[in-house]
């Protein structure tokens, strides 16, 4: 019989430390329910000492999420675990994943702290928590990088103390595949009660290997549990791809011979969900469910794959949750649908007001845009203005002119505390004068440092969904708006990464 691979799930956590991807405790509930439909083993759902809101996000997710083990990262001391373990009361399965740096560098220069200060550190920690939980995770932060006598003396010890699962991550992304997975494989054979835990991996994409080098770990170095993302979000290139781990398991079971538990017909779901609420959009060629995963344009591999789908597929599209795009919804599709439809993708409003707010703007999309997709109601349920009864920035209505030869000028109604106000400018285009319309108001002094935009369905008719990215004092946000008009979603974008610079959540970087 195959050993089982733990999805150990980290989106809501390491994922959303991406600049500007952070999210919403309600983004993140509704994530987390997507997660718990993908199967998902283990949710990292925040660092609770970070701050009071992701306290309270992962808070709403222990107590929401029956089938999956919800877990809080903790830095190595006991407020940090305490807040971990008041978060995850509510939880059916409650994981304290508590982590401490062992390299020599980070030792050095980030802790200032021994070797044997830092030994005793885990050691504490990790007692600590099991006296809340009874499943706790240890990592070594910077792993790879670490000592190797050190290290097993850190992992050895914390073993002792109750550690149920030991997580050796490459934090900075520096790993060779095949090192990797022997310097797992030496750590579990030299440590003498490895075999009382489940051996981790958690790999960042920095050198673009995050998902080769979690695999050697696996089959190399023995580890029973992979941290991940989906779409590989993540701090700087990102993290080890949830969907790539999966599907790589599963399709070559014959070299793995591991069991995933994951629902793979939910993988497309999950990955629009994350990138319509992060703003981060997936590259066309992105394995499994970019937008050119199964798609075939050379002559010769269309006429095998219409010959036999396996001459060029290795897997099948609807295997992952791809499909061709279907109708759902229309202007003639009444509340209670359109309320099932929302249950289905898992939307959960938390009150009649949004729901109605949001079934209005549905008929409004419905009377201007004749399909209704799946995706055109996340896009629309996204929309701050949906969900958050306190934005500072609202819109409200926009003109423009543009005409080749003359200088595009746009004017544009928005509210400001509940109070509309009118701005006007040219600009070298359309979105342009739009986004200066807005600015020669509100003069915030934000950087843009990325305007992006997609199609959410496959023609003109299409949704257009803008992200922005604004840069302030330090603090980087992304906007996502959406609209069948460009000009709109762009000035929507704007406004919902300005609400963002507006809030002052603070959040705390944490191991990788």
């Amino acid at each position: 019989m195959a050993d089982k691979l733990i999805i150990f799930d980290t989106t809501l956590r390491d994922g959303e430390q991406s600049p500007g991807a952070s999210m919403t405790k309600d983004e993140k509930l509704r994530i987390a329910r997507q997660l718990e439909r993908l199967k998902v083993d283990v949710i990292e759902a925040g660092f609770a000492a970070s701050s009071n809101g992701d306290f309270e996000a992962v808070q709403a997710i222990a107590n929401a999420i029956k089938d999956s083990t919800i877990c809080s990262l903790s830095r190595a001391n006991d407020r940090d675990i305490s807040r971990a373990a008041e978060a995850l009361k509510g939880a059916n399965r409650a994981r304290i994943h508590t982590f401490i740096a062992t390299s020599a560098l980070h030792m050095e220069k980030k802790l200032r702290m021994s070797p044997e200060q830092v030994l005793e550190q885990a050691k504490l920690a990790v007692r600590f928590a099991r006296n809340q939980v009874a499943d706790v995770e240890f990592s070594a932060e910077d792993g790879y990088r670490s000592e190797m006598d050190f290290l097993c003396r850190v992992v050895e010890a914390v073993i002792k103390e109750g550690a149920t699962t030991i997580n050796i991550p490459d934090t900075v992304g520096y790993a060779i595949p095949e090192l990797y997975g022997e310097f797992i494989k030496t750590l579990r054979e030299r440590v003498p009660n490895a075999d009382k835990a489940i051996w981790s991996v958690h790999c960042h994409n920095d050198l673009g290997m995050a998902v080769a080098n979690s695999l050697a770990g696996v089959k190399i170095g023995g580890a029973r549990q992979v941290e991940c993302t989906i779409n590989g979000l993540g701090e700087r290139a990102g993290n080890c791809s949830l969907e790539e781990i999966v599907m790589a398991v599963r399709t070559r079971r014959d070299y793995f011979s591991l069991d995933v538990g994951i629902d793979t017909s939910q993988i497309v779901p999950a990955s629009r969900m994350v990138s319509q609420t992060t703003g981060f959009v997936v590259q066309p060629n992105k394995a499994v469910v970019g937008a050119n995963a199964f798609a075939h344009a050379s002559g010769i591999h269309q006429d095998g794959v219409l010959k036999a789908r396996d001459t060029y597929e290795i897997m099948r599209a609807e295997d992952v949750g791809w499909s061709a795009n279907k109708i759902v919804l229309g202007k003639l599709s009444g509340r209670n649908a359109f309320k099932q439809r929302l249950q289905d993708l898992g939307v959960a409003l938390e009150s009649e007001t949004e729901l109605n707010t949001a079934f209005a703007r549905f008929k409004e999309l419905a009377d201007r845009k004749s399909e209704i997709f799946d995706e055109d109601i996340l896009a629309l349920v996204s929309d701050e203005s949906v969900t958050s009864e306190k934005e500072q920035y609202g819109f409200v209505s926009l003109a423009q002119h543009s005409e080749t030869g003359e200088k595009p000028h746009a004017a544009i109604v928005f509210t400001v505390d509940g109070k509309e106000v009118h701005g006007e400018s040219d600009g070298n285009g359309p979105v342009d004068a739009s986004l200066k319309a807005i600015e020669s108001h509100i003069k915030s002094g934000a950087e843009m440092v990325l305007y992006s935009v997609n199609a959410i369905s496959g023609s003109t008719e299409s949704q257009g969904e803008v992200t922005v990215r604004l840069q302030n004092s330090g603090r980087v946000v992304n906007g996502v708006g959406a609209d069948p008009d460009i000009v709109v979603a762009s000035a929507k974008a704007y406004l919902s990464a300005l609400n963002k610079l507006h809030s002052k959540a603070d959040r705390v970087a944490a191991q990788g």
